[in-house]
């Protein structure tokens, strides 16, 4: 019966050959990468619960960076593929980055609350340095741009906090794998805004050129705080309050004027 199945096989194959033609001597030169971005998020749970959720859940994820000596990465599948990491989502117009990104998560508890207030969990430097390694072979094998290694919660500013305050963006930024201001430059730009705070109308236009999904209301509405909350987060983790402020406004101008 098999011997039976391989020659019905072969003689479907044959008349194949019977069909168009199929040219491919004009290749384009007209296309890009599926993959426009890379989206940093931390597990808020051990190893062992992040490879069961990542492999056997609802969620997946590219890459996941472990907690121990080395900080191993975990290659959970492979880039062609769409993983299940960010949700819904925007950034620089483009929404639910499942479809243009690589999703990379990272061992690390987030935050526990405690009666003194809320408690971040730092990351190690051996996760850090097996992050700046991934991000750099990803980055040159993608051309993947600084402005476009971002965090879960930039994308989704209304529900997520991930990567976390305690993430080095600076130190990303020092290795050519994301975007930090020059603190010089913010210093003086602070000193003009503090004497005249810009109108809510120019944070979130600002906040929509980086590439946050802002409302154009003109008005300081939740949506905004939000926004403005997850860029402080990203770009000063020493308060992000989502209140505009001098600051704030600062960074925001000078982050968009890097290149």
């Amino acid at each position: 019966m098999k011997y039976l199945a391989l020659i019905a096989s072969l003689l479907l194959l044959a008349g194949c050959a019977s069909g168009p033609r199929i040219d491919t001597s004009h290749a384009s030169k007209n296309y890009d990468s599926r993959i426009q971005f890379v989206v940093l998020h931390y597990t808020n749970a051990s190893l062992e619960r992040s490879l069961q959720l990542l492999t056997h859940g609802e969620v997946s994820s590219h890459y996941l960076i472990g907690d121990d000596k080395g900080a191993t990465i975990y290659k959970l599948m492979d880039e062609q593929y769409r993983a299940w990491h960010a949700g819904e989502s925007e950034w620089q117009g483009r929404t639910w980055l499942n479809s243009s990104s690589i999703g990379i998560e990272i061992v690390n508890p987030g935050f526990k609350d405690t009666p003194t207030g809320r408690v971040w969990y730092p990351y190690s430097e051996d996760q850090v340095q097996s992050l700046i390694f991934l991000l750099k072979d990803i980055s040159t094998r993608y051309n993947i741009h600084p402005r476009a290694i971002i965090g879960h919660s930039d994308i989704a500013p209304m529900r997520k906090l991930d990567p976390g305050p305690l993430f080095p963006w600076k130190r990303l930024a020092a290795e050519g794998i994301g975007v930090w201001p020059n603190e010089q430059a913010v210093a003086r730009q602070q000193a003009q805004f503090a004497a005249q705070l810009p109108s809510i109308s120019w944070f979130q236009g600002q906040l929509a050129k980086l590439g946050y999904d802002t409302p154009q209301t003109g008005e300081l509405d939740v949506a905004t705080r939000h926004v403005l909350a997850a860029f402080q987060l990203h770009f000063r983790p020493t308060r992000f309050d989502g209140t505009p402020d001098a600051e704030s406004a600062a960074i925001l101008q000078v982050v968009n004027q890097t290149n």
